[in-house]
């Protein structure tokens, strides 16, 4: 296993990782006096026998939802020269939506054509839950994911599709339970290549 060489420096090819450390700690003490705060403000009784943990409970969800996991890029030489679509298929994940703080969850497809570097597999799924352990929207967070392989493999094309179903569109609003949205993030041949586009799409037994 080798680690992965950079592109330029250090600091311009990990963008993504400094962002991760900026993030601030989630204060839970004041997390925890908010969603009392809250609970007040909704009719509630934070002290009640039934809510008394609640507060704590809650900051502390939300601190592990926010908060991710760290990895260490693992990539393989192309020696073989493997040029044909390497995909991982039903990558689950879940995050919250950043305008109502209810969760998304559902599937990421995650695909790409490798140039001379090969990504340990398990990274793929990493990476999804990198980006997805923040407050997002989907379209973003596919971006993301999109990005953080083209700037990381060099590969000769990327591919990312996220199925998702949002609690704030099927618990509220319209209510629509079971709806899924769907978004794409496509790269290099997987999006010039009508060929290699049509057979990502095909593989993630989404239309393109």
């Amino acid at each position: 296993m080798t680690a992965l060489t950079p592109l330029t420096s250090p600091a311009a090819q990990r963008p993504w990782l400094r962002a991760v450390h900026d993030r601030p700690a989630v204060d839970l003490d004041a997390a925890e006096r908010a969603v009392a705060d809250l609970l007040v403000a909704l009719g509630k009784a934070p002290d009640s026998a039934h809510l008394a943990d609640t507060p704590r409970r809650v900051a502390r969800s939300y601190a592990e939802l926010l908060t991710p996991n760290e990895f260490d890029i693992t990539t393989f030489s192309n020696d073989e020269g493997y040029d044909e679509l390497v995909l991982a298929r039903g990558i689950p994940f879940q995050s919250l939506c950043q305008h109502h703080l209810l969760p998304f969850h559902g599937a990421a497809h995650v695909g790409y054509l490798p140039g001379e570097r090969i990504l340990g597999l398990s990274k793929l799924a990493r990476v999804v839950h990198l980006f997805a352990r923040d407050l997002q929207v989907q379209e973003r967070l596919t971006q993301h994911v999109a990005d953080w392989l083209e700037r990381h493999l060099a590969p000769k094309g990327v591919g990312v599709v996220l199925e998702a179903e949002h609690l704030c569109m099927s618990l509220r609003g319209v209510q629509a339970a079971g709806s899924r949205t769907v978004t794409s993030a496509v790269r290099g041949l997987l999006r010039d290549d009508p060929r290699s586009r049509q057979e990502f799409f095909a593989l993630t037994r989404v239309t393109a």
